[in-house]
């Protein structure tokens, strides 16, 4: 044999093979995520954590897409002046509920930011890492972590992005009722800012029905409030997009001059479906406008607008 006819022919066949591995480790899937709870917490802070980081399609623009069949939720209480380490202290799972579940999560907003910022309490106290996996009807799953701790600014992250609205209320509910239901602020116009998808881009995401203006008491007494429907949310909406706007960072100057609370409002724009877009404006701050993610000015035909769609100052 003719091993310098030969050798082309070997080499051409390892060449085919080699290729035949490089295609088959390339087309290789995601290793399954587990199917059971990790007997310990093994982030070392509170929520914002994950075992694995699933290859789910949509997981890197919701934290999570589609509709899973099953929720299991897996709980890790402690304290949050010593977090991480806590060991597996209960497991619920939810059926009829996950795609509820799933689509109330997938109306938040999302960053990949690794620190966004927030302003947080300090207080101490008890607080419960959650990790919860949803399953698909195909056998895919992913996991989300969170926390519910007393200063009530816990991340929730699914591996890919984050969600800096706080849902570990709603996981403690969840885990100890066997039910879902987001938690509601007694009222809307003086709890915690709500946040939509689409307001990492945007003040007010499209497609708002109707619009809440909340004018805040300087004494803190019950805000007053005017409903507008459709077409006066719709105007309010796209003057407020018209002005300048930034990514937060929670910093805010007294106008010198104007009494502080004097003239700020919460709107509260609602939707057909899904959370309310939650802005604050408060005409004695520069800048005087804020959401959960983004922060921005005020024009002049925004401002005259809010001001006519506004309730009276209070008495």
């Amino acid at each position: 044999m003719d091993l310098r006819r030969a050798l082309p022919t070997v080499l051409a066949i390892v060449g085919v093979c080699a290729a035949v591995l490089l295609i088959s480790w390339a087309v290789r899937p995601a290793p399954p995520v587990p199917k059971a709870c990790p007997g310990q917490w093994g982030g070392e802070g509170i929520g914002d954590w994950v075992p694995a980081a699933a290859d789910v399609e949509g997981a890197g623009e919701s934290l999570v897409p589609g509709e899973p069949v099953e929720a299991m939720i897996c709980a890790y209480p402690g304290t949050n002046m010593n977090p991480g380490g806590e060991r597996l202290a209960g497991v619920r799972v939810l059926k009829a509920d996950a795609a509820t579940m799933a689509r109330d999560l997938a109306y938040l907003p999302v960053t990949t930011s690794d620190d966004p910022n927030r302003i947080c309490t300090a207080a101490g106290g008890p607080m419960t890492n959650f990790l919860v996996r949803f399953a698909y009807s195909g056998g895919e799953a992913l996991w989300v972590g969170g926390a519910e701790e007393v200063n009530s600014c816990a991340l929730a992250t699914n591996g890919t992005v984050k969600v800096p609205t706080y849902v570990g209320g709603s996981l403690g509910i969840a885990y100890r009722q066997g039910a879902w239901r987001i938690m509601e602020p007694e009222d809307p116009c003086k709890g915690r800012l709500p946040s939509r998808r689409g307001q990492d881009e945007f003040l007010v995401p499209d497609g708002a029905v109707a619009v809440v203006v909340c004018r805040r008491d300087p004494r803190d007494r019950r805000p007053t409030r005017a409903y507008h429907r459709k077409a006066e949310a719709q105007a309010l909406a796209e003057a407020l997009n018209s002005s300048d706007t930034w990514p937060t960072e929670h910093t805010f100057r007294q106008v010198p001059g104007a009494r502080p609370g004097e003239n700020a409002f919460t709107l509260l724009f609602r939707y057909a479906d899904g959370p309310d877009a939650g802005v604050r404006v408060d005409l004695g701050a520069e800048p005087p406008v804020s959401t959960i993610m983004l922060q921005g000015d005020l024009n002049d035909d925004a401002r005259a607008l809010l001001l006519r769609l506004a309730p009276p100052p209070h008495p």
